[in-house]
C-alpha cells in the first residue's frame, strides 16, 4: 500500500538565492535515503516561498518489504585454523551480525571459499524510517551561511518555526531541539497570520491559497510575470524590461505578489544606464521599464507581498526609497566628473591590493607592463591603445560611485573616460578587462580590453601562488580558477599563440622583492594549474578524451597550439592505420624508457628492416618540418602514417636489445627519434591505452 509523504520546514524568511540548491538538496537527499532503504516510491516535487521549504512524495510505500541477505565474511583459511574450529575471525563476524557461528556457511567463489551469514531481515514502518532520518535530512542542508538562534544547538538558514510532516494524512512525529513536527501550517506573516490543519498536498496548496500564500514557485513565477507586464502598461508606450534571473529572485522574495508601477524624476535619466538599473534591479529588485527602442524610461514596477488599500501610498513609499538613492547616483556621478580619471590614480597607493603583494598602485604599474608586454607580441599595433587602457583600467575604483556602486566598477571608468575625451577604443577596454566575469559570461569584445583582462588575471595569478595562496579543495578566496579558466578562454577566443612560461616569469619578475619564494617552482606550480583548468574546461566541452590527454601529456605552453593538435588527433583517430600505429608507438615508448640519444649511425643499421625504417623516418622527418614549423598537425600525422610499415616490419624482423652494445644503442637512438617527432604532436600512446 501506497500513501503520499508531505513535508513542511517553516521559518523566518530565507534569502531568495538559498532556496533552489536548499529544494533541490532536500529532493536529491530524500530520492538516495529511500532508495538505500528499499522503500518504493512515486514522483517527488518541491514547492517554497520566503518562509517555507516544502518536500512532497507520492506513491510511498507503507513499510519495507522482509528481505533475505547474504552477507560475506572472510575467507574459509582466516575463519577456521586447521582443525576446523572457529578463530577469532569467524567468533566477531557472527556477533556483529547478530547471529551465532552455527548460523556461518562457507561459500565457494572466483576468489576462493568464503565465509557468509544469512540474515532475515524483517521490514520496518515507513513513518518509523522517516522519524528516524528526517532531522538529519533537514540539518544536512548546506547553505552560504547559517545561523544558531535562542538556546539551540542547531544551525539553519534562518530560525525554524514549525514542521509539518504528514505520512498517509497522519502526523509522522520528530523533533529538531524543542520543535516537533505537527499536522498544521501557517499562512501569510501579515495577512493572515494563522495555523491550519493539513491533510494532503492538494489541500495544503488549497488551504494555503486561501491564506494569502502561494506556495507553487512556478505559478507565483508566471503570476509575477504577468502582473510586472500589465503594471508597466501604466507608462504609457513602455513595456517592463523583463530581466529573468530578477524575475527569480523576486518569486523567491514574496508568498503573495502584487505588482504595482511607479515613476522617477526625469533628471536621473542623465545616469548611465548601467545606473539607473543597478539602482532599480540590483538595489530594489525593481524591474525596469523601456520604451520600444530599448531606452530606459523614467518609471519602474515593484513586487510587494501584500496587497493595498491605497496603491498611491504604497507607490510613494517605492518612489521615496529609489529616489534617495538615484539623488546619491547623480550627486557622486556629478561629482566624479569634476575630475579628470587619470587625476584618480594616485588614490590607488591607498588601496590594498593583498597585504603581502602590496597597493592597488603597485597591481595597477604591474599589469600596465604586462599588457605592454603582451601588446607588443601579439597585437604590435595596439600598443599605444593598451598602454593607456591598461594605466587608467583601476583609477574608477577610488571614484565616489564605484565607493557606493562597487558592481559598476569598470563600467564607471569607461564613461568617465569618454568624458574626458579619451579614445572610445580606450573606454572599451577599460570596461571590458574585468570580463569574463563569471564561467560562461561574455568576453571582452575588442583587443585591447582582451590584452588587459589578460595582465590582470597573470598579476593576480602569479602574486598568490608565489606566496602560497593557491586554491585548496573548495576555498578558492582569489578567484584563480575563474581567472584560469578565463584567461585560457579570452586566449581561445583571440587566437592568439602565446607562451605561458615566459608571460609569467616576466609576471613573477615584476614582483621583485615581495617574492621571497623560487620564482621557478611558483612558474611550474602555475603551469601545472593552468594545465588542469584547460584539460577540464575541454573535456566539459565534449573533445575527445584520447586527444585530449595526447596532446597535453607533456607541459602545455601554448593554449591554441595545443588545441590545434588535439583538434588533428580527433580527426585522425578513426583511421584504422593510425590505431595500429598508435599501438605501436606505446611499444617504442615501452622500449626507450629513459634512452635519450636521437644521434643514429647509418653504418651500424645492417638489417634490411632498420635500414628501411631509416630511410622512411628521415623522408617523412623531412617532410613534416616545414608542416610543424607552420602548425599543419594534420597533414604532418597524414605523413607520419607512412610510418605504419616500415614500425611493424621492424619489430617483426629486428632484435632492439642486441648483443652489440652500439648496435643496441643505435637502435634505441632511431627509436628514440621516432617518438621524438611523434611527441610534437602529442603521446598517441595514450590514444591507443584508451582504445584498447
Amino acid at each position: 500500500m501506497q500513501h503520499e509523504f508531505l513535508l513542511e520546514i517553516g521559518t523566518e524568511e530565507i534569502p531568495a538565492s538559498y532556496i533552489e540548491p536548499a529544494l533541490n538538496h532536500l529532493k536529491g537527499g530524500m530520492e538516495k535515503k529511500l532508495t538505500e532503504l528499499a522503500l518504493p516510491f512515486g514522483a517527488i516535487q518541491t514547492a517554497a516561498t520566503p518562509r517555507r521549504l516544502t518536500l512532497v512524495v507520492s506513491d510511498l510505500a507503507k513499510r519495507q518489504e522482509d528481505q533475505r541477505k547474504e552477507v560475506m565474511g572472510p575467507p574459509k583459511q582466516a575463519g577456521f585454523d586447521g582443525d576446523n574450529r572457529p578463530t577469532k575471525a569467524a567468533i566477531g563476524f557472527a556477533k556483529s551480525r547478530g547471529a551465532t557461528v552455527d548460523d556461518i556457511q562457507v561459500v565457494s567463489t572466483d576468489k576462493g571459499d568464503y565465509l557468509m551469514v544469512v540474515q532475515e531481515v524483517m521490514g520496518q514502518d515507513t513513518t518509523v524510517l522517516l522519524q528516524d532520518f528526517l532531522p538529519e535530512l533537514i540539518l544536512s542542508i548546506p547553505f552560504p551561511k547559517s545561523m544558531r538562534w535562542a538556546g539551540n544547538t542547531t544551525q539553519f538558514a534562518r530560525p525554524l518555526q514549525w514542521l509539518l510532516s504528514l505520512f498517509g494524512g497522519k502526523n509522522v512525529v520528530f523533533s529538531i531541539d524543542d520543535l516537533t513536527s505537527g499536522n498544521t501550517t501557517r499562512g501569510h506573516r501579515f495577512t493572515c497570520p494563522k495555523t491550519r490543519q493539513i491533510t494532503d498536498f492538494k489541500q495544503y496548496q488549497e488551504t494555503l491559497l486561501e491564506m494569502d500564500v502561494m506556495v507553487d514557485i512556478h505559478k507565483r513565477r508566471d503570476l509575477i510575470k504577468s502582473q510586472v507586464t500589465e503594471a508597466a502598461s501604466a507608462a504609457g508606450n513602455g513595456s517592463v524590461v523583463l530581466d529573468l534571473n530578477l524575475l527569480d529572485t523576486v518569486t523567491q522574495l514574496v508568498e503573495s505578489p502584487h505588482a504595482i508601477c511607479g515613476s522617477f524624476d526625469d533628471k536621473f535619466l542623465e545616469l548611465p544606464n548601467e545606473v539607473l538599473t543597478t539602482s532599480m534591479r540590483v538595489h530594489q529588485k525593481y524591474f525596469t521599464v523601456a520604451d520600444k527602442n530599448g531606452e530606459l524610461l523614467p518609471y519602474f514596477v515593484a513586487v510587494n507581498n501584500t496587497g493595498v488599500r491605497d496603491e498611491a501610498i504604497s507607490r510613494e513609499g517605492h518612489q521615496r526609497v529609489l529616489r534617495a538613492r538615484l539623488e546619491d547616483g547623480l550627486f557622486f556621478f556629478n561629482k566624479d566628473r569634476k575630475r579628470r580619471l587619470e587625476a584618480y590614480k594616485a588614490s590607488l597607493s591607498g588601496v590594498v591590493f593583498q597585504a603581502q603583494l602590496g597597493t592597488m598602485a603597485e597591481k595597477n604599474d604591474r599589469l600596465t607592463s604586462l599588457a605592454i608586454e603582451l601588446a607588443r607580441e601579439l597585437e604590435p599595433d595596439l600598443v599605444d591603445t593598451v598602454t593607456r587602457s591598461a594605466e587608467l583600467c583601476k583609477a574608477d575604483l577610488v571614484t565616489d560611485m564605484v565607493g557606493e556602486f562597487p558592481s559598476l566598477q569598470g563600467m564607471m571608468g569607461k564613461y568617465y573616460a569618454l568624458h574626458d575625451n579619451e579614445k572610445p577604443e580606450v573606454a572599451q577596454a577599460i570596461m571590458d578587462h574585468y570580463k569574463p566575469l563569471r564561467s560562461g559570461s561574455a568576453l571582452p569584445s575588442g583587443k585591447a580590453g582582451a590584452l588587459v583582462s589578460m595582465a590582470d588575471r597573470i598579476d593576480t595569478m602569479a602574486g598568490c601562488f608565489a606566496i602560497g595562496k593557491a586554491p585548496t579543495g573548495a576555498t578558492d578566496p582569489y578567484g584563480l580558477r575563474r581567472h584560469a579558466l578565463a584567461l585560457i578562454h579570452i586566449i581561445n577566443d583571440q587566437g592568439w599563440h602565446l607562451s605561458l612560461a615566459a608571460i609569467f616569469s616576466k609576471a613573477l619578475g615584476l614582483y621583485g622583492s615581495k617574492i621571497e619564494t623560487d620564482n621557478g617552482a611558483s612558474l611550474a606550480t602555475i603551469l601545472n594549474f593552468i594545465k588542469g583548468r584547460y584539460i577540464n574546461d575541454l573535456i566539459s566541452r565534449g573533445k575527445a578524451p584520447g586527444a585530449v590527454e595526447a596532446a597535453t601529456s607533456g607541459p602545455v605552453d601554448d593554449i591554441n597550439d595545443c588545441g590545434q593538435r588535439i583538434e588533428a588527433l580527433a580527426a585522425i583517430s578513426g583511421h584504422e592505420t593510425f590505431t595500429m600505429l598508435a599501438g605501436a608507438f606505446k611499444r617504442v615508448t615501452n622500449i626507450i624508457k629513459d634512452h635519450d640519444s636521437r644521434e643514429v649511425e647509418e653504418n651500424l643499421l645492417s638489417t634490411g628492416a632498420e635500414q628501411k625504417l631509416f630511410t622512411i623516418f628521415s623522408q617523412v622527418s623531412s617532410q613534416c618540418e616545414p608542416l610543424l614549423e607552420k602548425r599543419a598537425y594534420g597533414e604532418a600525422l597524414q605523413a607520419i602514417l607512412q610510418m605504419k610499415e616500415p614500425v611493424d616490419s621492424f619489430f617483426d624482423e629486428v632484435m632492439v636489445m642486441a648483443e652489440d652494445e652500439a648496435v643496441k644503442n643505435n637502435r634505441l637512438s632511431l627509436l628514440t627519434a621516432i617518438a621524438h617527432l611523434f611527441l610534437k604532436i602529442g603521446d598517441v600512446s595514450k590514444m591507443y591505452t584508451l582504445k584498447g
